[in-house]
């Protein structure tokens, strides 16, 4: 069982998932495929798949993609004449095409002021790259088959070398952006495909996954706050799909076998965090479930792994990681804490669950994966030989409690050079997320090593919103309390600079996809915190996305947003954080924003908007309160042709990570240089 909805199976092949597959085979079990890839698969020998979703971070059950997903095409007015309302939408792709070309010859007029400081750092970054990526495509044994990559596709053999013979594949299909039919496809003289399962409602997505001992497929549909399980028996693939237990609202639940009992994660019960459950094949009802295991207060599951003879959850506590391994022999439970430095876990893959070893890999923004292996006969856990790489030997690692407005301790996490000396000017980048019970990703990166080098100060904030509190950190930060977010946001800050961690003039801020939210509010509100910002592919028009139900995940958003269509009060708080909102005349800081020509996830034209109203204050500003020295901030918006916030190669990303990098290391130059020259003026 993986603690995720619709991305569960094969955890490390690669990373970004494309689509999932499940086989049953002459040898009468169900094989898990799951392909990842960053680069759209253009071929494959199983099916020919055109669709890609996306997995930047650790999915919570309950939750679903990290991002918006909306089509880039702007609406035209309705309007009564077919003449009028044809002419409205060639006015509208004529404004939109006019924007889109004078940001992109802005663009290209002043990257050049970046140009040799994006090539330093994207060479010292590709130089770093070398030491830490395996360039070889791994090879993933599961079950009878092999599994790897080559040119961006994803392929199966036998162990032998021999082609797999299958009888029956069950898959789902994406449809505007979501998955909610599974199907079944025979192999056998003559070719049959039918429809299986179908999900009627528009906030549910549906993925399938197979039980570790591979006795049942489970085709699991999840809304934000729902879900609901049906089995196929792998004995018997052509029977009808059984109801484990009907959804009931408010509910979460996600199912493992083992000796012919259901093991359930799920919400159920006060509180309404994680519990693990257990219920007879026979009698799946909930009803019947009895609790086996129950997660502390403010625990974050981050994943789960069920074995023959034990489960291991891994598990997040005040920052710390730690494992909990239950043992279904001798009923107890071991809870082991792992290394102080680590912040993110990548569980392996265990192709038997019979296995008596479970291996995963620790890692940090600042260290590269390192892996572990758990003996369940040993009881102990063991460090793997690695292979070397530049780790710093000296980077210290901090966690701190910032006081919100409601007095909510929010977390936070700061790395630094232990060498670095007055603290308060180094330069500081703040990280944040807060939506849909995500974790910020802590996973390692190259460009976050090299700032450590450079002297940088990294810090991020767990605000509520996202998940590292469990549940009730995630429902304490949507809807009508995503305010709390930004206030977190501000209060972290804040504390850093108390703290002497760098100060306002050299701090900046990056966030992506719906982090771009509380980016942009803090922004909004509190704009003399932070000297530049940079955002990918943002979420910054909230209140005119959710009013857009043609969308194709905006109902399903509204679990997570609210729905201001419906509820005038809720329209009103939108509008009262939305960046594009509340975008006023003041003093902004300068800010890079990178948007995708073709993302599906993110409108274009939302950017484009946002955009040309912050230059248009930043400006205004400047020109009301005109003097000598006066600062007027940069706002560039780097529009790519290519790829998307999910789907970017590794050539592209490595560009885009050196231009905000570069974008960076020149404001904060500018405000010494800044300073240089008010002093020659006094």
């Amino acid at each position: 069982m993986k603690v995720r909805t619709s991305y569960v199976g094969l955890q490390n092949l690669l990373q970004g998932l494309s689509f999932s597959v499940r086989y049953y085979s002459k040898h009468n079990h169900l094989q898990t495929i799951c392909f990842y890839s960053k680069i759209k698969p253009k071929k494959c020998h199983i099916l020919d798949w055109s669709g890609s979703t996306c997995t930047h971070r650790t999915v919570t059950p309950g939750s679903t993609v990290p991002c918006r997903f909306f089509s880039c095409k702007q609406e035209g007015t309705k309007i009564p004449s077919k003449r009028k309302q044809n002419t409205s939408i060639i006015t509208s792709e004529l404004s939109y095409k006019n924007l889109l070309k004078s940001e992109q010859e802005n663009w290209n007029y002043i990257s050049a002021r970046y140009k040799a400081m994006t090539k330093r750092i994207k060479e010292k970054l590709e130089q770093l790259h070398k030491y830490t990526f395996n360039s070889g495509s791994p090879r993933i044994r599961f079950g009878e088959n092999v599994y790897f990559e080559e040119n961006g596709c994803i392929f199966l053999s036998k162990a032998d070398d021999e082609w797999a013979t299958n009888d029956v594949l069950y898959y789902t299909s994406q449809k505007n952006l979501k998955c909610q039919n599974v199907f079944m496809t025979t192999f056998t003289n003559q070719k049959h495909t039918k429809l299986v399962y179908t999900e009627q409602d528009a906030r549910f997505f549906v993925d399938i996954y197979c039980t570790k001992d591979r006795r049942f497929l489970t085709i699991n549909s999840n809304s934000k706050t729902t879900s609901e399980v049906w089995l196929v028996d792998c004995r018997h693939p052509f029977q009808l799909p059984a109801l484990v237990q009907a959804r009931t609202q408010g509910i979460i639940y996600h199912v493992e076998h083992r000796n012919d009992e259901l093991y359930i994660l799920t919400t159920y019960r006060e509180p309404a965090e994680y519990k693990l459950m257990k219920a007879p094949v026979a009698s799946s009802g909930m009803e019947n479930w009895q609790l086996v295991y129950a997660l502390e207060e403010k625990t974050k599951l981050v994943d789960l792994e069920m074995f023959s003879d034990h489960c291991i959850m891994f598990l997040k506590n005040a920052g710390h990681l730690y494992l909990s391994v239950i043992s279904f022999v001798s009923h107890s439970v071991q809870s082991i804490k792992l290394p102080t430095w680590a912040c993110e876990f990548e569980l392996e893959s265990h192709p038997e669950h019979t296995t008596s070893t479970c291996y995963f890999q620790l890692t940090s923004p600042v260290h590269p994966p390192k892996r572990f292996a758990y003996s369940f006969k040993e009881n102990n856990l063991i460090e793997q030989a690695v292979q070397e790489v530049p780790i710093i030997t000296n980077c210290h690692t901090t966690r701190l409690l910032a006081k919100s407005k409601d007095e909510t301790l929010v977390p936070i996490t700061v790395f630094h050079n232990m060498n670095s000396k007055e603290l308060h000017r180094k330069p500081l980048l703040v990280h944040v997320y807060g939506a849909y019970g995500i974790d910020l990703n802590m996973s390692f990166k190259e460009e976050k090593l090299m700032l450590i080098e450079e002297g940088w100060i990294l810090a991020y904030c767990h605000v509520r919103g996202g998940g590292e509190l469990g549940l009730s950190w995630h429902k304490d930060g949507c809807q009508h309390n995503k305010l709390k977010g930004l206030h977190d946001l501000k209060a972290c800050i804040t504390l850093l600079h108390e703290l002497g961690f760098s100060q306002p003039k050299y701090t900046a801020l990056a966030a992506a996809s719906a982090g771009g939210v509380l980016a942009g509010a803090l922004c909004n509100a509190d704009p003399e915190l932070i000297r530049a910002m940079v955002l990918q592919a943002p979420f910054v028009d909230v209140l005119n996305t959710m009013m857009k139900t043609h969308l194709p995940l905006t109902i399903e958003e509204q679990e997570e947003w609210g729905n201001p269509l419906a509820d005038e009060k809720c329209m009103k708080y939108i509008k009262s954080y939305c960046p594009y909102q509340n975008i006023k005349t003041q003093c902004y800081p300068s800010v890079f924003i990178t948007a995708y020509e073709n993302d599906q996830r993110i409108p274009l034209t939302g950017v484009l908007r946002y955009v040309q109203k912050l230059r248009k204050a930043a400006l205004d500003h400047a020109s009301r309160t005109s003097k000598k020295g006066n600062w007027i901030p940069n706002i560039i918006l780097d529009i790519q042709a290519n790829g998307s916030h999910c789907e970017s190669s590794w050539e592209d990303s490595l560009n885009e990570v050196a231009r905000h990098l570069a974008f960076l290391n020149k404001e904060l130059e500018e405000v010494c240089h800044l300073q240089q020259h008010m002093k020659s003026c006094k």
